[in-house]
C-alpha cells in the first residue's frame, strides 16, 4: 500500500475573515498533526484544476464568474460563504488535489490520497456557491475519474452536514452512488431517506445529539453494504469531521476512534472491489483538537 499526501499553501490564502468557522487554522492543524504523525509522509503540491475539469460537474457561467470575479476584500456569496484576493487560487488547487490524487491512484493497484485542502467543496451546486465551498472538489474528482474510463466510483461522505451538492450533481448518474450519513435537522435541510436519485443516492440522515452506537450502526447496516454491492473501481470519501463531539456547528458525539472504524470499513470494501484505491479529500471539521485527532486517525486507518 502506498499513500500519498496532497496539499498547497495556496489553500492558507482563502481569507474568511474574522471569527469565521472555516479559517486556514483548519487547515494549518491539520498539516500539523499528520506531520507530527507521520514525519516521513511528506506532501505533494496540488496542481490548479483546469477549466475542463471544473465545467464536468459546474455551468460556464458559474465557472467564469468566480474567475472573473474582483480579487478586491472579501465578497459575501452567500450568508456563510467568503471571496476573498486569494480564494479563487485556493479552490482551484483543492479540486486540483483532488484530479492529481485520482490520476496518481489509478496508476497503481494499492494507492490510497488525503487532501489537505480548503475550501471544502460538498456544498457546492452546478451553479452555486454554498456552505463555505466554491468549487466541489469531491465531484470534479469524481467526474475526471469517470472522464478517465472508471466505470463505478462511491463517493462516501461522513461530514456531519448533508452533501447537498455533490448528490444534486450525480443524482441521475448511474456510474456514480453517492452515501452520506449526516445529523438531520441540521443545514443544508436536505438528505431525507427518500432522496434516491436514480437508485444511487442512500442517505441516512442521524438525530442530533447521538453517540457512535447509531452512527456504526447506520454504516453498518445501510450505507456499506450499498457501496460494496455497487462494487466501486474507485472509492472516494468526503472526509468531514465536524460530527466529532466537540464541534461547535453540530451535535453528534463522534470521537477519533469512530472515524478509524469507518475508514477501516471502506478500505476494506477498496480492498475488495477497488484494488485498495481510496482517494479522501478534506471537508469540515471545525474545533481544531478533534479536527487534528480525527485526521490523524483516519489516515492510520488508510494506511492499513
Amino acid at each position: 500500500m502506498s499513500l500519498r499526501l496532497y496539499t498547497h499553501t495556496d489553500c492558507l490564502g482563502h481569507d474568511t475573515g474574522p471569527g469565521h468557522a472555516e479559517r486556514p487554522d483548519r487547515l494549518r492543524a491539520v498539516t500539523a498533526a499528520i506531520n507530527a504523525a507521520f514525519p516521513d509522509l511528506g506532501w505533494t503540491s496540488a496542481s490548479v484544476a483546469p477549466r475542463d475539469a471544473l465545467l464536468r460537474v459546474h455551468g460556464a457561467d458559474y465557472v467564469d464568474g468566480l474567475m472573473s470575479r474582483p480579487a478586491e476584500g472579501l465578497a459575501w456569496l452567500d450568508e456563510d460563504t467568503v471571496f476573498s484576493p486569494g480564494s479563487l487560487q485556493a479552490a482551484l488547487r483543492a479540486a486540483g488535489a483532488g484530479i492529481d490524487a485520482v490520476d496518481w491512484v489509478m496508476g497503481e493497484a494499492g494507492r490510497r490520497a488525503f487532501c489537505a485542502v480548503r475550501p471544502p467543496g460538498h456544498h457546492a451546486e452546478h451553479a452555486k456557491a454554498m456552505g463555505f465551498c466554491l468549487f466541489n472538489n469531491i465531484a470534479v474528482a469524481a467526474a475526471h475519474a469517470l472522464w478517465a474510463g472508471v466505470q463505478r466510483v462511491a463517493i462516501a461522505d461522513f461530514d456531519v452536514h448533508h452533501g447537498n451538492g455533490t448528490q444534486s450533481i450525480f443524482a441521475r448518474q448511474p456510474r456514480v452512488l453517492f452515501a452520506s450519513s449526516h445529523e438531520m435537522p441540521l443545514y443544508p435541510w436536505t438528505g431525507g431517506f427518500d432522496e434516491t436519485g436514480i437508485g444511487n443516492i442512500f442517505n441516512a440522515p442521524i438525530l442530533g445529539g447521538t453517540g457512535r452506537e447509531t452512527f456504526r450502526s447506520t454504516w453498518s447496516k445501510q450505507l456499506l453494504p450499498a457501496i460494496d454491492d455497487f462494487a466501486p473501481q474507485l472509492l472516494l470519501i468526503s472526509a468531514g469531521f465536524d460530527a466529532h463531539r466537540d464541534d461547535p456547528l453540530a451535535s453528534l458525539q463522534l470521537e477519533a476512534d469512530d472515524y478509524a472504524w469507518l475508514t477501516t470499513e471502506l478500505v476494506r470494501i477498496a480492498n475488495r472491489h477497488a484494488h485498495g484505491r481510496v482517494v479522501s479529500m478534506l471537508e469540515g471539521g471545525y474545533d481544531l483538537d478533534g479536527l487534528a485527532t480525527s485526521s490523524v486517525a483516519h489516515l492510520r486507518a488508510m494506511m492499513v
